[in-house]
């Protein structure tokens, strides 16, 4: 969360709140919330909580983003908003003139103006090596429980001139993927 409120800060400096996109049924969700409220704060950022319950609640809630004037949009990870709602939050965002900040590239690929988060990709290759050794008899109470080691960051810049912004040098040179 911290990461994710850096960077869109480092892009909008004038930022002075944010919108974090939840899915109410989310039980992680909380979490990421909590830790937001700890480092808004000392980023000079409000927060807006808004929730999505089902796919419909998507359009109602850039409404209320919009209402009440937040200057950017984090989109939690989780499959609906992620996933299913990713290209739709995407367009109602730049519509909106609000940029995103999602979890992962997949996102920015349909729109979302940044993304960083774990490689998926390493996750899924950590994931079969576990699959492995379970199949080979191992316990999966036995095996240890591991965090992401490699995170990705990807810029659309497409999104960025849509929405007037400019991306500064210093994150499109630590960006690891620019989508033009």
């Amino acid at each position: 969360m911290g990461k994710w409120l850096e960077l869109l800060k480092e892009i909008i400096p004038t930022l002075s709140q944010v919108a974090v996109l939840q899915n109410a049924s989310n039980a992680t969700h909380p979490l990421f919330w909590t830790e937001a409220q700890s480092v808004a704060p000392k980023l000079g950022l409000k927060l807006q909580d808004v929730q999505v319950r089902r796919s419909d609640d998507v359009d109602e809630a850039f409404g209320l983003v919009v209402g009440a004037r937040s200057g950017a949009v984090v989109v939690l990870p989780d499959p609906l908003l992620a996933g299913v709602l990713g290209a739709r939050i995407a367009e109602l965002a730049t519509r909106s003139g609000l940029p995103t900040m999602s979890t992962f590239k997949e996102q920015v690929e349909v729109g979302s103006l940044m993304s960083y988060g774990p490689d998926l990709t390493r996750n899924f290759h950590r994931a079969a090596t576990y699959v492995d050794k379970i199949l080979r008899g191992a316990k999966p109470v036995d095996l240890p429980v591991e965090q992401p080691t490699k995170f990705e960051s990807a810029i659309n810049l497409k999104t960025a001139k849509a929405l007037g912004l400019t991306i500064p040098q210093s994150l499109l040179l630590r960006a690891d993927e620019v989508i033009q």
